[in-house]
């Protein structure tokens, strides 16, 4: 491809990223035909963070006093643990779909409770139809896996907790 072509590529990606923006679309997939053995294929996914928040009903005294801490303390409900704020969270390094097994019907790479060491593939994430093997950041036991065989990740999902 030629410096022009290329300067032409990185405008028309830029401009896909406005049309997402503007249009307050999520994800936008397009293929360009350049000639019989030359295309580009974009995918331009935007990752939005949904916050909830609930207020929680006034603490109603009754006979004994109860300080303002301890009142919020009494009837704050246990926020949901975040497991991507885990410190031993393995997190999506890309969007894709995710895979726990080599192959259909084979062994999963690793179970929960099994020891892993660093660097050893605990699941595959598929993008644009190529497999990317993903290494255990760190040597320990993996506690939660977090994500199902065949379904689809987001760039920075948390996929499991190796403790």
């Amino acid at each position: 491809m030629s410096k022009q072509t290329t300067d032409a590529d990185v405008a028309f990606i830029s401009a896909l990223a406005e049309l997402l923006n503007k249009n307050e679309l999520t994800e936008l997939s397009v293929k360009r035909e350049y000639g019989a053995d030359d295309s580009l294929e974009v995918r331009v996914v935007k990752q939005s963070t949904v916050v909830t928040m609930a207020a929680a009903p006034a603490p109603v005294l009754h006979h004994a006093p109860v300080s303002a801490v301890g009142a919020a303390q009494a009837t704050a409900p246990a926020a949901p643990e975040d497991p991507a704020q885990h410190p031993g969270a393995v997190t999506s390094p890309m969007v894709g779909t995710v895979y726990l097994a080599a192959e259909p019907g084979a062994a999963p790479f690793v179970a929960v409770g099994a020891q892993v060491t660093e660097g050893q593939t605990v699941l595959i994430i598929e993008a644009m139809k190529t497999m990317n093997h993903i290494p255990a950041p760190r040597a320990g036991t993996v506690k939660r896996i977090l994500v199902e065989d065949g379904s689809p990740v987001e760039y920075g999902a948390p996929l499991m907790i190796i403790e």
